[in-house]
């Protein structure tokens, strides 16, 4: 594989993915991150580090974030928000999680490359679809010449990353704010 022609047809999947992206969908799930304070969040292999990254960002933003495996995590409640990545919709032990969580009270916010998955269909509140190839995945999305969920778990990150970006923008927080709250015993 040449470097250049790889890269260019990359960035060709990234952004049929952008402009396949429902805006309406997205601007609803900041709304909804906005709205809640205290978040929880949950996602496994490559889609669980992206999430991860977006915890990591949300607290920077002073809201009260628990990462689902850590041992720390308190109860989910009425009033607390679940936001879970599920790629190909139908990841079991997710599924698990997702389900006590509802039983408690909490909001599910499912994030997924396949809004046909049982999961998905069966138990979030809301959804925000992002239209990429991922891995088992059987909705009809921009196709990639990369393997398995490469291109879901990559416009995850960066989509992720610009929802921070438009949070901070509509609100009266800075990224200097955020810095603030940035782990400071490295």
């Amino acid at each position: 594989m040449e470097y250049k022609k790889l890269y260019e047809d990359i960035l060709q999947e990234h952004r049929r993915v952008y402009e396949s992206l429902d805006e309406k969908d997205l601007y609803r799930f900041i709304d909804t991150v906005k709205k809640y304070d205290r978040i929880f969040l949950i996602g496994v292999g490559r889609e669980g580090m992206a999430t991860r990254a977006f915890a990591m960002r949300l607290m920077h933003m002073g809201k009260e974030i628990h990462w689902i495996w850590d041992d720390t995590t308190p109860s989910i409640n009425k009033g607390d928000l679940l936001i879970a990545t599920l790629g190909d919709g139908e990841i079991g032990h997710i599924r698990y999680i997702c389900q006590k969580a509802k039983e408690n009270g909490g909001y599910i916010y499912m994030i997924t490359g396949s809004k046909s998955g049982g999961a998905v269909k069966e138990l979030a509140d809301d959804v925000l679809f992002l239209p990429a190839s991922v891995y088992r995945g059987k909705d009809k999305v921009v196709e990639s010449i990369q393997p398995m969920g490469n291109l879901f778990e990559q416009t995850l990150f960066i989509v992720l990353d610009m929802v921070v970006m438009m949070i901070v923008d509509s609100c009266d927080l800075t990224f200097e704010d955020m810095s603030k709250r940035h782990r400071n015993v490295e």
